[in-house]
């Protein structure tokens, strides 16, 4: 089986935002997005960037194909305006995190698609229990064989994506004690969760042939991992994010995905060989960073080496400072340190939390909050 990667050019840029709606009053989801697309729609300046997802209590906010961090973040809010502005009109708010904090899976509708009532046909109680909410984000690269190790790489840094944008340790009006429920929550269904280290794209063919050939996937895009390659676009497509409740943090972490991607890749071009871990390290680092967000201490390499997340994050964004300035994001991405000092949204989510007796409603608030003060 052949698949075709359509290079980039350049190591271009495109941002998914997944949202959910909240009623105003209650803080409850509301299954209300096919009303928010016919009210603002109309106002948007590219009405193709606001997307429908698996369940009506969902919208989708994606950026064109972009150069640099500021330009995806500019796009983003000329759509996010315009649907703030139809919530508004319908008294529903915007929510930014990884999963709700008090909503029930039951009350949740389908939206329409024959591919997305297979999905809940198949995956049955664990399909229906997705109340969950990321951010993608896509680098184009511009040599297919490079795709696979440069994926394999990004693995080594899994953890710290998902400590600093962790945002759903509430679930079902309980705290589950994890930084990000979501990771471990998504991996539950078919061909999600981890990649597998493949060393060749042809080893990626065979792989995808085989899903095709039994029947576990139709098309490419239900192989949906963590980290996947997007052939169509000639991109490499990072979805370990939670979903994130402010422009400002969502461009520190585009901004570190954007670096470590072309920093990987550079290096690989220039003739390095890129290190990787045992599958075995990096699902337990999946599996501490979930649980631990900020505080966990992760394996870094094959000789078992241990650190403290932050402290090895701290080191990173100095070593990615040069890549940064070549890609017009030092700003952004300095602002990462910025994210670890004013806390993870797990972290602030449970401090609202703790401030008013448990009341999650106030934790709603203050999530979507940080969204309307960040436009």
């Amino acid at each position: 089986m052949r698949i075709d990667f359509h290079a980039s050019a350049d190591y271009t840029l495109g941002v998914e935002w997944e949202l959910a709606l909240v009623d105003r009053r209650t803080r409850d989801l509301r299954n209300d997005a096919s009303h928010l697309f016919a009210r603002a729609r109309p106002r948007l300046p590219h009405p193709d960037r606001l997307h429908q997802e698996l369940l009506r209590n969902t919208v989708e906010l994606v950026t064109g194909v972009c150069d640099t961090v500021g330009e995806a973040m500019a796009d983003l809010r000329a759509t996010l305006l315009p649907v703030l502005a139809a919530g508004d009109d319908l008294d529903l708010d915007l929510f930014g995190a990884g999963t709700h904090p008090f909503a029930s899976w039951t009350g949740q509708q389908l939206s329409a698609g024959h591919r997305y009532q297979e999905l809940m046909d198949r995956t049955q109680w664990w399909g229906r229990q997705m109340l969950i909410w990321g951010v993608h984000v896509h680098v184009g690269l511009p040599e297919r064989d490079r795709v696979m190790p440069v994926l394999s790489a990004l693995l080594d840094y899994y953890p710290h994506l998902q400590a600093l944008s962790a945002s759903s340790p509430v679930w079902g009006g309980v705290d589950t004690g994890y930084a990000s429920n979501r990771a471990l929550m998504f991996q539950q269904l078919p061909t999600a969760g981890l990649p597998f280290q493949f060393a060749t794209w042809a080893e990626y063919e065979a792989f995808a042939r085989d899903q095709l050939t039994t029947g576990v996937i139709d098309e490419l895009n239900e192989i949906r991992w963590d980290l996947r390659p997007a052939a169509h676009l000639g991109t490499i497509e990072n979805r370990i994010c939670d979903g994130v409740s402010s422009l400002d943090d969502l461009a520190a972490l585009t901004a570190l995905m954007h670096c470590l991607v072309v920093d990987l890749d550079t290096r690989m071009a220039a003739g390095e060989e890129l290190p990787t871990m045992a599958p075995w390290h990096v699902q337990e680092n999946k599996w501490r960073s979930a649980r631990y967000g900020l505080d966990a201490i992760v394996i870094l390499d094959s000789d078992c080496t241990e650190r403290l997340v932050t402290d090895d994050l701290a080191d990173l964004l100095v070593r990615l400072e040069p890549t940064a300035a070549r890609l017009g994001c030092a700003a952004e991405l300095a602002s990462v340190a910025s994210v670890v000092a004013g806390g993870a949204s797990y972290q602030r989510q449970r401090a609202v939390a703790a401030a008013t007796g448990g009341d999650l409603v106030a934790v709603v608030d203050s999530v979507v909050r940080e969204l309307r003060e960040s436009v």
